[in-house]
This record gives structure tokens, C-alpha cells and sequence, in this order.
């Protein structure tokens, strides 16, 4: 449980930091998504 709490905060971190348009915050979940299938 405390991992999921860990992943969502991240998660909103990132969102944050984007830049305030939808095109930003897609691109960075983008990025995201793209390195942890790397990992895999």
C-alpha cells in the first residue's frame, strides 16, 4: 500500500513539473511510460 502512495505521488510530481498545457503534461507521461517499458 505504501508503494502505490509512493508511485501516485511521483506520478503527480510529474505532472506538476510539466509545463501548464495538456501537450506537456502528455509528453512527460510519455517519457515516463517509454522508460519504465525500457526497464522491462
Amino acid at each position: 500500500m505504501k508503494r502505490i502512495r509512493v508511485i501516485t505521488a511521483l506520478a503527480l510530481l510529474a505532472a506538476l513539473s510539466a509545463c501548464a498545457t495538456v501537450d506537456g503534461v502528455g509528453r512527460d507521461i510519455s517519457g515516463g511510460a517509454n522508460r519504465v517499458a525500457g526497464w522491462f
